[in-house]
């Protein structure tokens, strides 16, 4: 069994939590499933779950490169330096990333408010990229952004591979396909 997930903000990957925060329980009622890789607690959109540990590993396994598309909202207009940056890769703390997938996009007119809503600056303009990558390092894409001058605002994951949101709104799931193609 496959389950497409659409993780709202603030919702931790895991069913259970000492903090008390919100987790996978409060919205997914299907049992022994489990995450097939990660999202952040601050960060939106497709999380894949799974019973089926081959398909588990397959998904998360980083050697497959298997390809994560996100949209980001980032703080200015990036240029076409900083983009070229993106594409190349970037060096990070823990080195250099894969090149990645990079382009300006305009907001989604599907793409749903956030609560909390973004801290908003009359004096500083954002922008919407499309980011793909292929690797899984912890909070990659923010930190990717970062370095290229433009620091994550808002980070929403729209396709692990051939599966995709398909217009499930947040906290909303449904079973897919488990023979979805990973590319």
């Amino acid at each position: 069994m496959l389950i497409a997930f659409n993780k709202p903000f603030n919702v931790l990957c895991q069913f259970t939590d000492s903090a008390s925060r919100r987790t996978l329980a409060d919205f997914v009622t299907v049992k022994g499933v489990y995450p097939a890789g990660r999202l952040d607690y601050d960060s939106e959109g497709l999380l894949l779950l799974t019973d089926e540990g081959v398909l588990q590993q397959r998904i998360a396994d980083p050697r497959r490169r298997t390809k994560k598309t996100y949209l980001a909202q980032v703080e200015r207009i990036p240029d076409d330096k900083a983009l070229a940056l993106l594409r190349r890769g970037v060096k990070l703390r823990d080195g250099m990333t894969a090149p990645a997938g990079a382009r300006l996009v305009e907001e989604p007119d599907w793409l749903w408010p956030r609560g909390p809503s973004i801290r908003y600056r009359r004096n500083v303009p954002t922008a919407w990229l499309e980011i793909t990558l292929t690797e899984g390092r912890n909070r990659q894409a923010r930190r990717m952004t970062a370095a290229a001058g433009h620091p994550t605002l808002r980070l929403v994951r729209v396709s692990i591979g051939a599966w995709s949101l398909d217009g499930l709104r947040p906290g909303e799931w449904e079973v897919r396909q488990a023979k979805g193609r990973l590319r």
